[in-house]
């Protein structure tokens, strides 16, 4: 069958990227009242009535959204503008903003979030979720993987080898970039004797039945699992209602960026060093793995699977 040029051109973009572009395009139009094509000075004079609404990192996300339709119709670029890029870098210097982090989860929230989770339920539909939850946190701190990469974990691409761990193939993930990131990255998970994401997982497989397909699925309140893979920003809720379950304080300050943190700061603590740690959790650029770690100790991989014990232990 042939694929047409707009087939390559579609697929070249992201869904998320769309969406986004698509939100931009909207966001000029209705809330700003705009109209495309637009001007260099249309679009500063947009960036200023939002200045101290939205912050200069959103901003510049629908610039891109309106570069991008100039671009896809055929009309020169105005967001590229020596103007327009002096008018955005005036509002980062007068609205500057601090990053928000996700609280991270920590080893023992972590325990106690599990041992929730092992509680005898005696409906089918409570016990199916616990275990899917299980599984998902786990494999989402031991692997620091995003809230995407979990969404697009698919039991056809996991291998276990029981005494060891498993591996986990994912085809894509955000980290991903140009036709190489297409072929995606192989992650090795180790078995483990305490808050084992292998078991878990094992566990969630064989009471799902299920042996292809997304292995993070909906589950409604009669214990039916759906065929769709869970939306990355429902992870955030589930973290949430496993920490209140948990009686784990302050939930809203958790999101699905708090597995991957936390990991990343539990491996501070044992000594990891930057590039070991950029190399694990699959960061390519030293600047967000310095967010979260300052450490000069030389790594063992033995590390992950004793270190985590003696602090359980």
């Amino acid at each position: 069958m042939d694929i047409a040029l707009d087939d390559y051109l579609h697929a070249a973009t992201r869904e998320n990227t769309r969406k986004s572009y698509r939100s931009a395009v909207e966001h000029f139009e209705t809330a700003w009242g705009g109209m495309l094509p637009t001007t260099s000075e249309e679009i500063a004079r947009y960036l200023v009535a939002f200045a101290d609404k939205h912050s200069a990192a959103t901003l510049r996300q629908r610039l891109a959204g309106l570069a991008a339709w100039h671009q896809q119709q055929g009309f020169a670029d105005p967001t590229k503008t020596p103007y327009v890029k002096k008018v955005l870098k005036g509002i980062a210097e007068l609205h500057p903003t601090i990053q928000k982090q996700a609280k991270p989860i920590e080893l023992q929230q972590l325990q106690l979030i599990v041992n929730s989770l092992e509680q005898p339920e005696s409906e089918a539909a409570s016990s199916l979720t616990a275990l899917r939850n299980r599984s998902l946190l786990l494999m989402g701190f031991w692997r620091a993987f995003r809230s995407d990469e979990l969404s697009r974990v698919r039991f056809e691409h996991i291998q276990v080898e029981h005494s060891r761990g498993m591996t986990i193939n994912i085809p894509r993930s955000k980290g991903d970039r140009g036709v190489a990131g297409q072929q995606g990255r192989q992650y090795f998970v180790p078995a483990l004797r305490q808050l084992c994401p292998v078991t878990a997982y094992q566990d969630w497989q064989e009471a799902s039945g299920v042996t292809d397909g997304p292995v993070f699925r909906k589950i409604d309140r009669w214990g039916n699992i759906g065929s769709q893979e869970l939306h990355p920003s429902s992870i955030t809720h589930i973290l949430r209602q496993c920490c209140r379950v948990a009686d784990i304080n302050n939930t809203e300050a958790f999101s699905s960026h708090s597995l991957r943190r936390g990991f990343a700061n539990w491996a501070s603590r044992q000594g990891w060093d930057i590039k070991s740690l950029m190399e694990y959790v699959g960061w390519r650029d030293v600047k967000s793995a310095l967010r979260y770690v300052d450490s000069t100790t030389p790594f063992a991989p033995e590390m992950l699977l004793e270190q985590s014990q003696a602090e359980l232990d």
